[in-house]
């Protein structure tokens, strides 16, 4: 795979993240640039990070004309996520981008259409889809023939600070769409429509509702239930979520840790209970996860043409989950989810 220059924008603590995943890739990327809107951020992020010879500043449009890069990694925050994108789609370069998309729908079908115009690739890292135990689940799964009920439950009492105790729709809007990206992966179905309802406990330490119940209406008549808080003390589940899928010829979960097990009809009679056949699935090893995955799949994409998980024509109807949500939240209604 041949070695391609990269420029990251962001400085924060995921951009360090990225900044470490990317030195870490030194076999495949040229660490060429870090932009930051903050002076000197960019440069301390660097020094941190031990690397020398890479080009810093805050300006993106002169970054982008002096390093000359081959991929832009844009982590910036989800506002920022649409100037930066069309930029450098406009300047012919490549994108990778964290999570969500955009701030809104408009702003993400503005970045699908640039990406189809400049004729480059526009990547969303849903860095989830690369756990080998969320792989496991989608092959147990597999098993169950058609597919007719998704269940999640998400509870965690997550004492950030800072600015998510202030936001709007916190859970829905910050963290939901791993879940809802992760329904749509396990399930290889698309969002219809959804009711969903937010909710803040008395006890919430959140401005903003902190919990939420979502009924999706999935392609091929599938239910897709998710539950979840982020103001639950005590009894947490994993940051994954706990899991049940129910097909025609049977059941399988997941704990969102190591817990994967399956059952399926082994003959069907006219008793009670049908007798199953029990299954275990077991992640598979060497394989690169996280936003080592994310990074890992947009070079293969940029090699060979495939399309990757997180492309962003597939990774905006995730988003669309989320906004077609906390439009129902807000109208009380059951809403169409339009891509």
């Amino acid at each position: 795979m041949a070695t391609r220059k990269a420029l990251l924008v962001g400085a924060g603590g995921m951009g360090r993240g990225w900044g470490d995943n990317l030195k870490k890739h030194a076999d495949l990327v040229e660490f060429g640039g870090w932009v930051d809107i903050r002076e000197g951020a960019a440069a301390d992020a660097a020094d941190a990070l031990k690397l020398s010879n890479i080009w810093t500043g805050t300006d993106l449009a002169k970054a982008l004309a002096e390093t000359k890069p081959d991929f832009v990694v844009d982590v910036t925050i989800p506002e920022a996520h649409h100037d930066v994108t069309l930029m450098a789609l406009e300047a012919g370069v490549p994108v990778i981008g964290e999570k969500p998309m955009a701030h809104s729908m408009e702003a993400a079908r503005e970045m699908v259409a640039a990406s189809e115009k400049s004729g480059k690739l526009y990547m969303v890292s849903q860095s989830r889809r690369y756990d080998t135990r969320l792989r496991a689940y989608r092959k147990l799964i597999e098993r169950l023939g058609a597919l007719g009920i998704l269940n999640s439950d998400f509870y965690i009492g997550a004492h950030f600070g800072g600015f998510r105790d202030e936001m709007a729709h916190v859970l829905t809007l910050d963290m939901a769409i791993h879940t809802f990206d992760a329904a749509r992966y396990l399930s290889a179905a698309d969002p219809v429509s959804v009711y969903c309802e937010e909710f803040n406990p008395s006890w919430s330490w959140y401005k903003g509702d902190a919990s939420a119940t979502a009924l999706f209406e999935m392609s091929g008549g599938l239910r897709y239930t998710y539950r979840g808080s982020w103001c639950a003390e005590g009894l947490h589940s994993s940051w994954e979520g706990d899991w049940r899928a129910v097909g025609e010829n049977g059941t399988a979960l997941w704990d969102g840790h190591g817990k994967l097990v399956g059952e399926t009809v082994k003959e069907r009679n006219a008793g009670f209970h049908n007798p199953v056949d029990k299954w275990e699935e077991t992640p598979e090893e060497g394989y690169a996860g996280g936003i080592a995955g994310s990074l890992r799949d947009f070079l293969n994409a940029l090699e060979t043409g495939a399309t990757p998980q997180g492309e962003c024509h597939d990774n905006i109807k995730s988003l669309a989950m989320v906004f077609g949500a906390i439009e129902s939240a807000e109208t009380g209604k059951r809403v169409p989810i339009q891509v």
